[in-house]
């Protein structure tokens, strides 16, 4: 035992030992202290140390996260430390005891044997009596002692033997480290101080450290002295508070917290409750009136019982089921989407036999692109109902909290925004819009898309708890609609408890009736005109449309005929008497030049074809190009292509191989060409398999040096063996083609019912659909017969 706290002997000369990095902690000659040993590498140093002499090197690594760190990863000075024990824990670490020895100098550091090794240069330090010192430096010796002494006087843990031997050191440079290995300095500043081989400097540095704790020390005293002082205050306020009670209820006067807590029972008693939501908030009632006024709890309290009796828990508007009404104000309201209110109707005609009650009936969901009316019409249907209209912005919500609530532990807690809506409303039944449900986030703080779950389960929301407010509240009687711009980003689980119906984009025509019939009406008042003071004719209409605006809805038509109007505002002011008449010619006189967004091609070229998209704003037309030149056979595409749309360029491209002969391309052809389909628009990203057909489509142009018709558009998935699966989105698609004068397109003829069923009459008159079933017919219909000759 005695063998175990022998030192041995540390060589003067080079010598190799094992080494283990520490992550933030610096040992010092003659420093004892335990280490937990975590690390593998470290592991084996120790057990390599104990079989030979108990030597170890131990040196600080330069960046404390890095898990192995190499020659460059630590320091070059460090301490041979002496193993005193060693003691296994669980999961195969260990405990050891170390004690400092000697400064060592590292001159090599590798990893051998699954550990690491040094070969060090033991530093070789003189002892220097306090005699020798000079006046100055025997002033920083007595300090180090005094500051140290002054530190424990304040507060510092230090062993009471540890502090009689610093009061007997004399030689400055082991009273430096001495007092280092005790002080609360960090890693870096400690390794600084090993490094600082000259025993007065080192002495120093260590007197500057300890000044700025005992001053840390100093502070924290103060805090804590002025801390006690305010609770002895706040006693004493408490005590004196008591007494002025005890004399205010003795002369009669007026208690103003006694008439707090009659109204809140006086609430309490007007709510028809649940026994267990009227013993709860009885509770609450009961804690606040023992509680000190001023005390933070009773704040909380306070605030919690506003929110419990302020909210509906009685209060419900009468349902207007009037069919005939909510008929009339959505037609006056919205144009056209007759399938849209069909369905509402039913919808409402469910609730209306079930008085409101029936489980069966679904949560409903607008999808469709900006501007189409989908939170305009959960405002129509408010108003034919009779209910009261509460809008809650979804859009970016990262945190369940935002729909449960917080608990009221938390600082700042208040209700979820549905609870909010409900106290917003006055009402238990409102008609609540969940706006932009598609666009939620998740993040560390939760998924509000599965809180919102419950709320919009017919089964379960009847007993909606939300953890502010912790009782149950009936929501089954809130009419809930949600809106989106797409499917795809709702959550599975949540979609389930929904009932989608789709909104679709508006034709040209459609929006010239919205805006002769509902936008400039509404937009004339606003701007200070009256009716016919402004006149706008159907074609300077069209122009705002095709011109100035690119969206499936009406919102940035709003927006350029309030534009003109403004400026028509400026010229009333200016002494130009009304009405105006705004033709075709002076539509480009008020917005500029004309923002035109056809980019469709006139001409035939080869290896061009005409897609078309859907996108969340509505159909697009999206041009196709391909191009060849010397090469390995090989396939690039660009233009921010998603993996589904890659994959659809990779079947077209197999299928043309297929029957490369049958086309009468030259199968060597495909090992000699690298073929490179484009997308325009690069930084928008594109993906899905409807462009399947016209990617195929401008490979064989390509290929056969055939030209593509430009006034023909297509749209369709294609296989393998060359089929042309159904896709979706094709009204707005047809309405884009349309929109850029192409009246003729190519569809999947699985989709032939939905088109013929979904589109308008004059949309269906004035287009040509070629429905088809296979990519032969497709190449048939959309390629010239002429070729052009060949450019190598």
């Amino acid at each position: 035992m005695e063998e175990l706290f022998k030192v041995p002997e540390v060589p003067s000369a080079e010598f190799e030992v094992p080494a283990m990095p520490l992550r933030d902690l610096v040992i010092f000659p003659a420093m004892v202290v335990p280490l937990f040993v975590g690390r593998d590498f470290s592991i084996k140093s120790v057990e390599s140390a104990l079989k030979r002499d108990r030597l170890i090197f131990l040196v600080l690594q330069k960046d404390k996260n890095i898990e192995e760190p190499d020659r460059d990863g630590v320091y070059g000075i460090g301490v041979v430390a002496h193993i005193i024990r060693a003691t296994p824990l669980e999961e195969g670490k260990l405990k050891i005891l170390v004690q400092g020895i000697k400064r060592a100098r590292l001159k090599d550091y590798y990893k051998k044997e699954d550990h690491y090794w040094a070969l060090v240069e033991p530093i070789e330090e003189k002892e220097i009596n306090l005699s020798e010192l000079s006046k100055e430096d025997r002033a920083y010796v007595s300090s180090v002692k005094e500051l140290l002494e002054k530190a424990v006087s304040l507060g510092k843990q230090i062993i009471p033997d540890l502090l009689y031997v610093v009061r007997e050191f004399e030689d400055p440079g082991k009273l430096a480290d001495l007092v280092a290995s005790i002080s609360d300095i960090k890693s870096q500043d400690a390794q600084k101080i090993l490094e600082t081989l000259d025993p007065i400097e080192r002495l120093k540095l260590v007197h500057l450290h300890l000044s700025n704790e005992v001053g840390l020390l100093e502070v924290q005293t103060k805090i804590r002295n002025v801390a006690r002082e305010r609770i002895e205050k706040e006693q004493r306020e408490y005590f004196l508070r008591q007494q002025l009670k005890a004399i205010q209820e003795e002369l009669g006067e007026l208690d103003e917290k006694k008439e707090e807590i009659e109204n809140y029972r006086k609430k309490l008693a007007s709510l028809k409750l649940s026994k267990e939501a009227h013993e709860e908030i009885l509770k609450q009632i009961n804690r606040l009136e023992k509680l000190h006024s001023e005390s933070a709890e009773a704040g909380v309290i306070r605030t919690w019982l506003d929110w419990v009796l302020e909210l509906p828990w009685n209060k419900k508007t009468r349902d207007r089921y009037d069919l005939e009404r909510v008929k009339t104000i959505l037609d006056r309201d919205h144009y056209n989407l007759e399938k849209v209110k069909e369905r509402i109707l039913e919808y409402l005609a469910v609730k209306k036999l079930t008085k409101g009650k029936s489980s069966a009936v679904q949560i409903l969901c607008f999808v469709g692109p900006p501007g189409v009316g989908k939170t305009s019409l959960g405002k129509s249907i408010a108003e034919a109902l009779g209910k009261k209209f509460v809008r809650i912005s979804l859009g970016g919500i990262r945190d369940e909290a935002e729909i449960r609530g917080h608990r009221r532990t938390y600082v700042g807690a208040m209700p979820g925004r549905i609870i909010q809506a409900i106290k917003q409303a006055g009402t238990k039944n409102p008609l609540i819009i969940l706006d932009e449900v598609d666009k939620i986030s998740i993040s560390f703080q939760g998924d509000p898309a599965a809180a919102l779950l419950e709320v919009l389960d017919p089964e379960q929301n009847k007993n909606f708890v939300d953890l502010y407010i912790s009782l149950p509240f009936d929501l089954s009687e809130v009419f809930f609609i949600c809106t989106a711009n797409r499917i795809d980003t709702i959550p599975r689980p949540l979609l389930d408890r929904m009932e989608v119906i789709q909104l679709s984009g508006y034709s040209e025509e459609e929006k010239v009736f919205i805006a002769k019939n509902h936008l400039i009406p509404k937009l004339l008042p606003m701007h200070g005109f009256k009716k016919d003071e402004v006149i706008f004719s159907d074609e300077s209409i069209l122009e705002i449309i095709r011109g100035y605006t690119r969206e499936s809805g009406v919102r940035n038509l709003q927006r350029q005929i309030g534009a003109i109007l403004r400026k028509l505002a400026l010229k009333k002011l200016r002494g130009e008497n009304p009405p105006f008449e705004i033709k075709p010619q002076d539509v480009k006189a008020f917005l500029g030049v004309a923002k035109r967004f056809t980019d469709r091609e006139d001409t035939p070229m080869v290896g061009l074809a005409v897609g078309l998209a859907w996108t969340e704003v509505g159909g697009e037309i999206m041009l196709i190009e391909a191009t060849k030149f010397r090469g390995k056979g090989n396939l690039i595409l660009t233009g921010s292509l998603g993996e589904v749309m890659k994959e659809s360029a990779q079947a077209a491209l197999s299928y043309i191989k297929s029957k490369a002969e049958d086309y009468g391309i030259n199968p060597e052809d495909f090992s000699n060409w690298d073929i490179h389909i484009h997308v325009p628009e690069g930084a928008v990203p594109k993906d899905g398999p409807s462009a399947g057909i016209t990617i195929a489509t401008a490979i064989l142009s390509l290929l056969t040096n055939t030209p593509v018709r430009s006034d023909i558009a297509m749209t369709g998935e294609v296989t393998l063996r060359g089929r042309v699966l159904p896709v979706g989105g094709l009204k707005e698609k047809i309405l884009a083609a349309k929109r850029v004068g192409i009246y003729e397109v190519i569809l999947p003829e699985k989709n032939k019912e939905e088109v013929l069923e979904d589109l308008p009459a004059y949309v269906r008159d004035k287009m040509t659909f070629h429905f088809v079933r296979d990519l032969d017919q497709v190449f048939e219909l959309a390629m010239l017969k002429r070729k052009v000759e060949s450019d190598g």
